[in-house]
């Protein structure tokens, strides 16, 4: 019994210890194939109707949010065999969509809040980018509260890893935009921040990710 233990304890470890290479890796080329399905719709939709756009933005971000859940559930399944994979990967891309629907509301609600004082603009903008931020971090912690005492700790390390990742993204693609740029151009810009973002938010998460893990091993 007290060998099984160890060699458990072993395994557990060794599969710890392991986890960050592969897990930045998936989760790096996840979210950049991901982001191809926003970065794709919108332009489609940069000038339509937000009956159009919102709709439209939330479903590309399903795709995004399932390719996501996909590369990293792959690599979850290692230290936490009994995860499952489908419930984790519903989870992210609901999780995705609604953080696009949040991200969406500053500009199809514009009409409403822009007579509004600027304290309570603050306050209500921090608010919305905090679920934002959180929205997927939250969906995924439904599963992962199954198999982590900790993973409440997931939801903060998730949504702060979303906010460097996405700051990453403004700071690289912002200067690199121009005015009168063709198409092309402005892709393979979107496509660089894109990656940096994809890169930034994997190794966080995946330093936060280990750090849980480490703390299920006996």
């Amino acid at each position: 019994m007290r060998a099984s233990a160890r060699t458990h304890a072993s395994v557990g470890t060794r599969t710890t210890e392991d986890f960050l290479r592969p897990w930045t890796a998936s989760v790096t080329a996840g979210e950049l194939l991901g982001f191809c399905a926003p970065a794709l719709v919108g332009p489609l939709v940069w000038d339509a109707r937000p009956a159009i756009a919102l709709p439209a933005l939330m479903a590309a971000g399903v795709v995004e949010g399932a390719v996501l859940g996909w590369s990293q559930a792959r690599v979850l399944r290692g230290p936490l065999p009994a995860l499952s994979r489908r419930r984790w990967i519903v989870g992210t891309a609901v999780g995705a969509s609604i953080a696009y629907l949040f991200g969406m509301l500053p500009s199809t609600t514009y009409g409403t809040w822009s007579s509004w004082p600027v304290a309570a603009v603050v306050v209500v903008g921090i608010v919305v980018g905090g679920l934002l931020l959180c929205s997927i971090g939250v969906a995924q912690w439904l599963e992962l509260r199954r198999h982590l005492a900790s993973a409440g700790l997931w939801v903060l390390a998730s949504a702060a890893a979303w906010a460097v990742g996405l700051t990453a993204f403004v700071l690289v693609s912002t200067p690199l935009w121009q005015p009168g740029q063709g198409p092309v151009l402005v892709a393979a810009i979107g496509a660089l921040g894109g990656l940096v973002m994809a890169a930034t938010m994997a190794i966080t998460t995946g330093l936060a990710m280990r750090h849980l893990l480490r703390r299920m091993v006996p």
